[in-house]
């Protein structure tokens, strides 16, 4: 039978705004967030039994209809997609009206100024407006450069030198291979939506002034397309930038200051939540879907304040408020840093959890006690350790929820508040299972953690951003009431901690391993009251940074030091040489500059094995030996660069464009070229051309299907207008209105932008045949339009450019995401290897003036940003397909859920490091005492994750002889309790001497066996921590207290909780992978 649920007693909390110390009742509990149940759905015809019935249904969903429409029109997504098309109709003027398109000339091509209006939509803010309009002209002007140089070098060798063939190769080789191959270069490289659309423009302006016009073939230079083209610029950005700032106009930074405000009221939504499910003791509350609601609402706020911060760089620097834009940055950085700390809070109540879950499903054998003879560094002993008691009484199979006490009045508070905190039901003498720890802290610290969080959320609820320009409205009591806060529970967590201990060392008399139960649940205790701490500790910081943005904000002082663009420019420095146990593979980058590709293999370990062969090669004192290998070597470091990804790329692009155009430039082949509009074709193989065979195989599908639909759209539009120009404006109105919905609203770009631009190339282009413009255009009708054909002869050359994409990214240098994304795991897991093998218990032994972190600065975001990166891998490679079979998507998916969770759980212990303070004398003996366990346990882990990144890379299978974590872990425990054990006898004779008068048995003995540990006099010779610097203290030199083990049980607990992911992720390779027995045969 389970114990009556204990009631949780309110505890004294601050006011935030006033600072007022009160005991009012509050909750936890955010009861909106399970949605109301209201009854606002549609209605089944099948519900209404009369016809009248049936009618009222009707009506009733057609006002719900109604209303939901109207909500969708005024939501950010329904205007948005009215505004861009809006602008699409404006600019399909650029073809319909006839003074509009006079201004762009004679020439055909003026279907591009929709065509611009569809990449650059103004579906965005003010900021990122900025940012399209500045690539748009970037682009504009790159393919007017490319198309200016490739008419002359045509004049040069064709009309001046009579050199036909010459001056056709130079301009496939170096205008279109080279001018081509730099922009898939660019758009691989700077990994930018807009860039990559950017890099579209740029590929329709010189494949159209390049291959299409004979101003090349002829070796005359003409201007007209150029200046056309730049008219067709002005036109579509002036349309696109007006729709943009006077329909609707969205502001970026006001877009942040919304972000913020959400970011931060569910922050402290999940922080309440977070809280009240470790307090209730029940794991339902984290799956429950209130809580997966809060997640989901948490984690868009912080991705879309990202986004809105990007974006709003641009507005501020324009008005001259850099220094708001870095304040406002400065929120950001310190909302994702309590972001992460409330990641470390989630899985130190999930560590707390996984204990007590543990408990109950311990095995009846393991219920007997351990005799005091029992070796606890034998593997039995470890195994019931590892399992966290296995020895308890059965009559707490489960943990109660502990239930919030029901209002009560403030008098018989302030009375129960004299009479001091409530007792248990049964005495600290009575405990006899790890839960009963866990319910006796609860009661001692809940009321205060509970008091803490409901300050810290009240304030995260209470945001003081406004609209910009406007003040920051921060409570300057805010500061104060969190640091009362905080004292208050800082206050409570000792006292509670501290008669923790008390109890535990009451029960000496329990057997060893039901002792080492009760600290390892007593410390995962402390180690979630700690992590609540360090969230309090950045709310801290949260509040400076406020400050800050308020400062910056009522100074309102513009400066354009942006424009002083020579003050930016930074001379490169050399890079010192690191320490190779010190070695990073992951390279915190800026984000703008970022690939779309993990790097894979890092250049240092490609380098090393490069040069083996030389450095071991012994070195001739000749000049022809010295020319051999410094020749080898630059040779090397040339053939390494053009093997970067970035470089293949681009030279892949510009080979695969080459082969295409070609045949616009060959006499015999030029005629189908231009019948059968091979541009097209081209510019489908340089939107389809990427960088992994999977995103290549998506794009090509949403390219063929978007093409296809427009076509037909095209169809039964000419049918319905019969070439009408008003007609073909309003359908064309309606099929870009369908194709910004796909855009804007559900979020498929690519798919949606190509059914408008197959549209734009048929419908457009054949109306503007009907106004005798300049082209070669017999084949389709010339003024009377054969639409049918115009249409056919677009899907095909589209159909062809798509082929020819798949087949080069096939045959040159493939890449395929499966490969990247293995390489991009394994690299993964040999870094984090090598990041706990530093030790994060030791970096406090090196650094014991100031609290450190075992984890360098920007290593953290690093991987998580890599980790991400993998994740778009990983949904790349599901596109590929392969005689093998289709990509174990969902395999791969759990191997990476374990990944982040060991992700945050290095986060975790960099906390509990970077937070410590200063050790203790009992904790540096202690740390001294465990170091070789600690050290095999970093080591084991290091191994582990080295064996994993191996099987992952090569794909081969694990065997059963990979090294258990678990069992180092255990050794690692027995230590501590054999130190326990030994420090308490030696206090034990201590207490013996004073009472004997200094008469007591000498103690040398023990403090030899303690410095040994387990009789090696040496153990700390082998092992340098803390680099030769400190005196390994003796025992009998400190007093060693109960709060000195917390934060080795810290350590083993987040060790547990990485041993476990790891024992996950092996277990998942092995399902992939197989595993291999004494038995296989290999050797064939």
């Amino acid at each position: 039978m389970p114990p009556r649920r204990q009631k949780l007693r309110n505890g004294t909390w601050v006011i935030p705004g006033t600072g007022e110390r009160t005991r009012r009742q509050f909750t936890l509990r955010y009861p909106h967030l399970d949605g109301p149940g209201d009854d606002d759905g549609m209605r089944s015809f099948a519900e209404g039994g009369t016809v009248k019935d049936k009618a009222r249904n009707v009506l009733h969903n057609t006002r719900v209809a109604a209303g939901n429409l109207w909500s969708w029109l005024n939501s950010p997504k329904g205007r948005g997609t009215i505004k861009c098309s809006i602008a699409y109709l404006l600019a399909s003027m650029g073809t319909f009206w006839q003074p509009a398109a006079r201004f762009l000339g004679p020439m055909d091509g003026k279907h591009i100024v929709a065509t611009i209006s569809v990449y650059f939509h103004p579906a965005r803010s003010a900021g990122s407006q900025m940012e399209a309009v500045a690539i748009a002209v970037v682009a504009v002007c790159y393919a007017m450069f490319i198309g200016t140089l490739s008419m002359a070098t045509s004049v040069l060798f064709g009309s001046v030198l009579d050199m036909v063939e010459l001056s056709y190769a130079l301009v496939l080789i170096i205008f279109i291979g080279g001018g081509l191959g730099f922009v898939g270069w660019v758009k691989q490289k700077l990994n930018n939506p807009l860039v990559s659309v950017g890099a579209s423009i740029a590929s329709i302006g010189i494949i159209t002034i390049v291959t299409k016009e004979n101003s090349v073939h002829t070796g005359v230079f003409t201007n007209q397309k150029i200046i056309q083209s730049l008219k067709i610029l002005l036109m579509a950005t002036t349309i696109s930038t007006l729709v943009n700032l006077l329909i609707w106009p969205v502001s970026a930074r006001l877009a942040l200051r919304k972000s913020m405000r959400s970011a931060s009221t569910s922050l402290g939504e999940m922080l309440s939540m977070i809280a009240s499910g470790f307090l209730s003791g029940a794991e339902e509350d984290f799956t429950s879907s209130s809580f997966t609601k809060a997640s989901a609402t948490y984690a868009s706020n912080l991705s879309q304040m990202n986004k809105n911060a990007r974006e709003s760089k641009y507005e501020y620097y324009f008005l001259g408020q850099e220094r708001i834009y870095r304040q406002d940055k400065a929120v950001v950085k310190s909302m994702e840093n309590l972001a992460q700390s409330l990641g470390g809070l989630r899985s130190a109540a999930n560590t707390q959890f996984e204990l007590l879950k543990e408990v109950s499903n311990g095995p009846p054998s393991a219920h007997s006690a351990v005799s005091p003879t029992t070796n606890v560094f034998s593997p039995i002993f470890g195994r019931s350790l590892s399992a966290t008691l296995k020895s308890g009484s059965n009559r707490f199979g489960s943990l109660g929820a502990i239930d919030e006490a029901p209002d009560e009045r403030s008098d018989r508070e302030d009375d129960q508040a004299k009479d001091g905190p409530p007792t248990l039901s049964a005495s600290t003498s009575s405990l006899r299972t790890p839960p009963d720890i866990f319910e006796l802290f609860i009661a001692r610290l809940g009321p205060s953690m509970k008091s803490l969080v409901h300050t810290m959320a009240e304030m995260l609820k209470e945001p003081p951003f406004g609209a910009p320009g406007s003040p920051i409205n921060i409570n300057d009591q805010f500061k104060q009431s969190l640091a009362d806060a905080i004292s208050l529970y800082n206050q409570a967590r000792g006292n509670a901690l501290e008669e923790i201990y008390k109890t535990i060392e009451l029960g000496r008399t329990r057997s060893e391993s039901v002792q080492a139960d009760f600290e390892e649940v007593a410390a995962a205790c402390g180690h979630f009251s700690f992590s609540l701490l360090s969230f309090a500790d950045e709310m801290q910081i949260y509040l400076d940074t406020l400050d800050d943005l308020r400062d910056a904000t009522e100074a309102n002082k513009r400066t354009w030091k942006w424009l002083m663009f020579w003050k930016h420019i930074k001379l490169p420095s050399k890079v010192k040489e690191e320490d190779p146990e010190q070695l990073s593979l992951l390279k915190p980058v800026r984000r703008l500059r970022q690939s779309k590709l993990p790097k894979g293999i890092p250049d240092a370990m490609k380098n090393r094995r490069g040069t083996v062969g030389w450095d071991q090669a012994p070195q001739g004192e000749g000049i022809w030996d010295h020319f051999v290998r410094a020749t080898s070597r630059n040779l090397l470091k040339f053939f390494r660069f053009l093997a970067r990804d970035d470089i293949r790329f681009g030279l892949k692009v510009g080979i695969g464009a080459t082969l295409y155009a070609m045949f616009a430039f060959i006499p015999q082949t030029r005629p189908i070229y231009a019948h059968w509009r091979g541009e097209w074709g081209l510019l489908s193989f340089m939107i389809v051309c990427s960088m992994t065979v999977g995103a290549s195989n998506a794009t090509g599908l949403a390219r063929f299907t978007g093409t296809i639909m427009g076509a037909a759209f095209v169809l039964v539009n000419w049918w319905i207008s019969n070439g009408n120009a008003v007609a073909l404006a309003f359908l064309g109105w309606a099929v870009a209105f369908g194709a910004f919905y796909i855009m804007v609203d559900r979020g498929n770009a690519p798919f949606g932008r190509f059914i408008l631009l197959s549209y734009n190339v048929s419908s457009l282009y054949a109306y503007s045949l009907t106004q005798q413009v300049d082209d070669d255009d017999d084949d389709e009708g010339g003024i009377h339009p054969i639409i049918g054909s115009i249409a056919y002869h677009r899907v095909v050359a589209v159909s062809v450019g798509i082929i020819w994409g798949l087949i080069i990214c096939r045959l040159i240098w493939p890449m395929p995401a499966r490969q990247k994304f293995k390489e991009g795991l394994a690299v993964l897991y040999l870094q984090m290897g090598l990041i706990w093998k530093r030790g994060p218990l030791a970096i406090l032994l090196r650094n014991d003036t100031a609290a450190t972190s075992y984890m360098k600065m920007g290593e953290q975001a690093a991987m998580q940003r890599y980790a991400a990166h993998l994740q778009t891998l990983r949904v790349a490679a599901n596109n590929e397909y392969e005689l093998r079979g289709p990509f174990p998507f969902e395999a791969y998916g759990r191997i990476m859920a374990s990944t982040q969770r060991a992700l945050d759980a290095f986060h975790a212990m960099s906390l509990v490091t970077q937070k410590h303070g200063r050790l203790s004398p009992g904790e540096k003996a202690l740390l001294y005492y465990t170091a070789e366990e600690r050290a095999q346990l970093c080591a084991r882990i290091c191994h582990v994750f080295q064996v994993l990144a191996s099987s992952v890379m090569l794909e081969y299978p694990l065997t059963d002889a990979i090294p258990s974590v678990m069992v180092v872990r255990d050794k690692l425990l027995g230590k501590i309790f054999r130190f326990r054990k030994e420090h308490n006898h030696e206090h034990e004779h201590k207490t013996e001497e004073v009472d004997d008068g200094g008469k007591g048995p000498s103690t040398t003995t023990t403090t030899s066996s303690a410095t040994n540990g387990n009789g090696n006099g040496n153990i700390n010779a082998n092992i340098d921590w803390d680099g030769g610097k400190a005196k390994v203290p003796k025992l009998d030199d400190v007093t060693v207290e109960e709060p000195d083990y917390a934060l080795l049980y810290a350590y083993a607990l987040v060790t547990g909780q990485l041993a476990k992911e790891l024992k996950t992720m092996e277990k998942e390779i092995e399902s992939l992978f197989g595993r291999l027995d004494e038995d296989a045969l290999l050797l064939q």
